[in-house]
């Protein structure tokens, strides 16, 4: 099993399913135990802003609230330095504990050891 676990969601509303398969896996990730990176980028830059995951709804899936906060948890919620400034979005408009970092945190990341990346 990978010792950390990256996950970029690129779909917000936009491609909803693939949007809370992404939410979903990481939350189950970190309930597991495993060490979780979830990157927020493309449409998904939006759910890093307070209500605005309360705005998505997905028959049959769980809440993306409920999701952010099990995620917040244990593991590290960032939005993408790019996605951001293309939406506008500063570090005080963000929800608390969410960072804006760029590509290169991303590659270190995801260039670890032991470290598996997924991308929706």
């Amino acid at each position: 099993m990978a010792k950390k676990l990256v996950i970029k969601v690129t779909a917000g509303a936009d491609a909803p399913e693939r949007c809370s398969q992404a939410f979903t896996v990481a939350a189950v990730a970190v309930a597991s135990g495993v060490e979780v990176s979830f990157w927020l980028t493309g449409e998904s830059s939006w759910f890093a802003l307070p209500g605005r995951a309360a705005e998505f709804e997905l028959p049959h899936a769980a809440p993306l609230p409920d999701l952010i906060e099990s995620i917040m948890a244990a593991g590290q919620i960032t939005l993408c330095t790019q996605c951001a400034a293309r939406r506008e979005i500063t570090e005080k408009d963000v929800i608390e504990g969410v960072r804006i970092a760029g590509a290169q945190v991303f590659v270190s990341e995801i260039t670890g050891e032991g470290v598996q990346a997924l991308v929706y």
